[in-house]
């Protein structure tokens, strides 16, 4: 099970449970890692921004970031990394693309965690492997497909 530390960082209405946050975080690191850490900030968009800014070049913000966490070499250590979560960005795609809120969490959660496992989306061949496992396990969890072209 993934030991999961949640950060709420900003005041937002209707987040998700630290509950859904575990569930999220299991299903995608546990075909990966036996035991995995991973702390997730909910944020608010001005840090979201600022740290994209800082990381991405990208002076905007967005919806999840993902860091990576490198041990030192010959060092064993479970922890992934970080998410950083907009919750109101999430809220205005989740609403542009005809998703729920926490459905689009959901997604955001498990995209986030692939990231830190090592999986991209620079290339076609391997945005088309990471969006084949986002559909399942969000499949498994009972989501639609989010990257549906029926809307």
């Amino acid at each position: 099970m993934t030991e999961l530390d949640l950060q709420i960082a900003c005041e937002f209405d209707d987040l998700p449970s630290f509950e859904q946050f575990q569930l999220w975080a299991d299903k995608a690191l546990s075909n990966h890692r036996e035991d995995a850490e991973l702390t997730i900030v909910i944020s608010d968009e001005a840090q979201s921004q600022q740290l994209n800014n800082d990381y991405r070049g990208k002076d905007k913000p967005t919806n999840v970031l993902s860091f990576p966490f490198e041990a030192p070499p010959g060092i064993e250590l479970p922890l992934v990394g970080d998410l950083i979560i907009c919750p109101a960005i999430v809220l205005a795609e989740s609403i542009e693309q005809e998703k729920t809120f926490h459905d689009h969490f959901a997604h955001m959660v498990i995209h986030g965690c692939l990231h830190l496992l090592g999986f991209d989306h620079i290339k076609d061949e391997d945005a088309l492997e990471m969006e084949s496992i986002e559909k399942q396990l969000l499949a498994d969890l009972n989501i639609a497909d989010p990257y549906r072209d029926d809307i």
